[in-house]
């Protein structure tokens, strides 16, 4: 299989349209745009698709994050984050325009994400990054694009995959989460394809 962008090339910087956050000073709320996604040469007998979209760059401690006069060290430990989740994507799809998916930013989280007909999405991770915010907090389904802490050291890569499966529908209902969507999908995965993406708020790493 193979997936591709019109948007970015693979390993190169996820243009700030299609993030979360934008630099600023320190940094600002961006376009929020899902970005074109094609994918092609899917093996005989798939009959859906599943893509996800994970930061494997993740601080996994947040004591320095987002704090003047501090920075993220980037040899600190890092985890992953989920920005977007979505299964049951028909067989015929195999391309998503930029923007179709996502094209703002959505105090509390988008409640009915745009997507293919029959496709259901999954909670990212902003669900629980923003909760306690009283302006931010609630569910975030779909996508919610880059936004890495603007002080990080780390430039942060964004892995964009897409699988093909065996079955035509996953058990899941809209807001699933990862580990939800790993269960459904163990053993019917045939093949898959991954692009990625880079993207920092960090001036001295943004590159």
């Amino acid at each position: 299989m193979q997936l591709r962008s019109d948007n970015f090339e693979n390993g190169q910087r996820i243009p700030a349209t299609f993030a979360f956050g934008k630099m600023a000073d320190p940094f600002a709320l961006s376009d929020n745009h899902s970005p074109h996604l094609a994918w092609k040469d899917a093996p005989p007998g798939t009959r859906s698709f599943v893509l996800t979209c994970i930061d494997t760059d993740v601080p996994s401690r947040g004591d320095d994050v987002n704090k003047p006069g501090r920075t993220v060290p980037a040899e600190l430990p890092r985890v992953e984050f989920v920005h977007w989740l979505m299964a049951n994507i028909p067989v015929e799809c195999g391309e998503l325009a930029a923007g179709a998916c996502s094209n703002e930013v959505t105090a509390r989280g988008k409640r009915d994400p745009f997507g293919p007909p029959g496709s259901v999405q999954g909670v990212n991770d902003f669900t629980g990054w923003f909760a306690g915010d009283s302006d931010m907090q609630g569910e975030y389904l779909g996508y919610d694009g880059p936004c890495p802490p603007w002080n990080d050291a780390l430039r942060h890569h964004y892995h964009f995959t897409v699988c093909a499966l065996d079955v035509a529908a996953l058990p899941l209902v809209k807001g699933f989460s990862r580990e939800q969507l790993q269960v459904a999908m163990a053993a019917h995965v045939l093949a898959q394809a991954e692009l990625i993406g880079t993207y920092s708020l960090n001036r001295a790493v943004a590159g």
